[in-house]
């Protein structure tokens, strides 16, 4: 018996157990995989706006987190599967076989890029997939790309690549793009990307890599295939939360729904970070969030021991 299990090593996760640590608690942190960092590891370009800390990228700041709580007492497990989890018994049930149960949880599970679930897009995972411009685009330079999505993230990358790449194409399934006015008219005196509005990708095509993808056009009665070496998507997030389905309030969109203390719907159980935070997504909340909910949870467990 811990007395706080915390499910995700993000900067939320690790904010928490630094502050159970400060706090004399005993915590255990569960994390799918093999590294700590969460988002962190997808952040590709600089890191300026955290307070206290400057970075070239994600993993250089995850690199100080990491450093930050190197020797405290919590512990730490990655490369955790995890079955299921009883939020009400505050149990979690391992693949392994092996349970754990807690006074405390604390969710700190982050987000995941949404999908569109069609054909090719798993199968391509590292054969044409690009996972980020500023991270791969010389990976691309010189081979027609094509760009999912009609946000910030979307239109960004879609300018970094067309830097490199002979052509550009943006599919967007609404008419109009919703990325900032600034990146719009970047990509309107930007040549080679060509914008396709009311319109979906429905299938990556190839061979040993991405080799062309297949276009339909909202209320066309066919849809047609375009040559590209490459497909980056980026069409939102969504939270992770599918483990504790039905077992606590969450928005339309799947956002764990949480009070000032940063507790859920059930009793002693709390969300931090990204999870619970639609609004605004930063690193900055997410370590805040953690230390909220330590701090909450050890100021309980003072009252319950006298």
């Amino acid at each position: 018996m811990h007395d706080v299990l915390i499910i995700g090593a993000g900067a939320a996760g690790l904010s928490a157990a630094r502050w159970c640590d400060e706090l004399g608690l005993d915590a255990l942190v569960l994390e799918e995989r093999d590294e700590v960092g969460g988002q962190l590891l997808r952040v590709h370009n600089p890191v300026e706006n955290h307070l206290g800390a400057r970075a070239a990228n994600g993993r250089e700041l995850r690199d100080q987190f990491a450093a930050q709580v190197e020797g405290a007492e919590f512990d730490l497990w990655t490369g955790v599967e995890i079955e299921s989890v009883d939020l009400g018994a505050k149990r979690v049930s391992l693949r392994s076989g092996e349970e754990l149960q807690a006074i405390f949880l604390v969710i700190a599970t982050g987000l995941r890029r949404r999908r569109l679930d069609i054909p090719g897009e798993k199968e391509f995972e590292g054969r044409g997939l690009i996972e980020s411009a500023a991270r791969d685009r010389e990976l691309f330079a010189g081979k027609d790309v094509c760009v999912v999505g009609g946000g910030d993230a979307a239109v960004e990358n879609a300018l970094l690549l067309a830097e490199v790449c002979p052509t550009v194409t943006l599919v967007h399934r609404r008419k109009k793009l919703k990325a900032r006015a600034e990146f719009v008219e970047r990509l309107k005196g930007t040549h080679c990307v060509t914008f396709f509005g009311d319109s979906e990708l429905v299938r990556i095509i190839g061979g040993e890599s991405v080799e062309a993808v297949e276009i339909r056009r909202h209320g066309a009665i066919k849809s047609f295939q375009m040559a590209v070496g490459g497909v980056l998507i980026r069409v939102g997030s969504e939270p992770n939360t599918g483990l504790f389905r039905g077992q606590l309030k969450t928005d339309e969109r799947g956002y764990v729904a949480v009070t000032s203390e940063q507790e859920t719907s059930a009793d002693n159980v709390f969300a931090v970070g990204d999870v619970s935070n639609p609004l605004a997504p930063t690193v900055s909340g997410a370590v805040g969030a953690g230390a909220t909910a330590a701090k909450v949870i050890a100021a309980r467990l003072q009252e319950a021991t006298g």
